[in-house]
């Protein structure tokens, strides 16, 4: 028998990954990569007697290998928050999905396993931008503010890592990070005693500064679009860029488009919680795009789509007549 996770190489899918880990040790075969690649489940050939555990990646889009394993016997746990569709209805898969506004997968996996790893829960919760749910748990859990302020950039860092078109942008392949993150079951231990630590948080303080300095390309009142560099460091940024202006622009949608080498953009949207229109659902408007109610993105806009992508977006998040 063969144990398969397949994450998404986030803080919220590493800290899902990490409690189900800590609740179930033993030998598993991990399969991720960046952010943005999230067709994980075409990646696994499993069978009778094995099992897969898909965390924080789009059940809509992993269709076709989900029921392609379900139907080669294999068991498929399933957690995520992100738009599903119709759920198929197959004796070996067990769903936990919820697309709620205030949760994440890995808060979904605390539900499961009774708040035993709560701490990586409440470091996933502030790296996916739910800062409120994250300072209540850490209340709730007794964590100091010194305390919940290390989980809270240990989850930005973790969501910032994995940000890039391919794992070379990255500082760590999200593998790797997460074979530094399993010997530790608190995650206040991991940020002070593993070296991967440090170097997020020197890489992040460092993309930060630049990205900081960019401005909008197009702007009206109530949404603004930035285009930013081809680079690394911009590549890594745009995830943790785009949360952060969402804090300081409350009222306000937020789009990001950043260059791929080989032609065209990937988006990154962020939308207010007042917004008819939800991230995912303009997202999905355009070919490869999709996300959740609050933020969402594009994996692929072709440079033809772009005017029309910038008109869309503001004709649906800036002023109405």
């Amino acid at each position: 028998m063969t144990r398969y996770f397949a994450f998404n190489g986030d803080a919220d899918g590493l800290c899902a990954l990490q409690q189900l880990r800590l609740a179930q040790p033993g030998d598993a075969t991990l399969v991720t990569g960046v952010k943005r690649d999230i067709r994980l489940l075409e990646r696994i050939d499993a069978g009778p007697g094995d099992t897969v555990t898909a965390l924080d990646i789009s059940l809509e889009q992993n269709r076709d290998g989900l029921m392609r394993l379900l139907g080669a016997g294999a068991r498929v746990d399933y957690f995520d928050h992100h738009h599903a569709g119709e759920l198929p209805g197959h004796a070996g898969l067990c769903a936990h999905i919820d697309e709620g506004p205030e949760v994440c997968t890995s808060l979904l996996v605390d539900r499961h396993l009774d708040g035993c790893h709560r701490r990586w829960a409440i470091t996933a919760a502030f790296g996916d931008n739910l800062g409120s749910v994250a300072r209540a748990l850490a209340a709730q859990a007794g964590l100091g503010e010194r305390e919940t302020a290390v989980l809270e950039q240990l989850g930005t860092c973790l969501n910032y890592n994995a940000y890039g078109e391919c794992v070379a942008d990255l500082h760590f392949d999200p593998a790797e990070l997460a074979r530094h993150m399993l010997p530790f079951a608190d995650p206040l231990a991991f940020a002070a005693q593993c070296g991967a630590y440090a170097v997020l948080c020197d890489g992040y303080a460092d993309d930060m500064a630049r990205a900081r300095c960019l401005a909008p390309a197009h702007e009206v009142p109530g949404a603004a679009l930035l285009v930013l560099p081809d680079a690394p460091w911009a590549r890594r940024a745009i995830g943790v860029l785009a949360n952060e202006l969402v804090r300081g622009r409350p009222g306000d949608a937020i789009g990001l488009l950043s260059p791929k080498s080989g032609g065209g953009f990937a988006v990154s949207v962020r939308v207010p919680a007042h917004s008819p229109t939800g991230a995912a659902d303009f997202c999905r408007g355009f070919e490869t795009g999709g996300g959740r109610r609050l933020a969402g993105g594009i994996n692929h806009l072709p440079d033809a789509e772009v005017e029309r992508f910038t008109r869309c977006f503001a004709d649906c998040f800036g002023p109405r007549s």
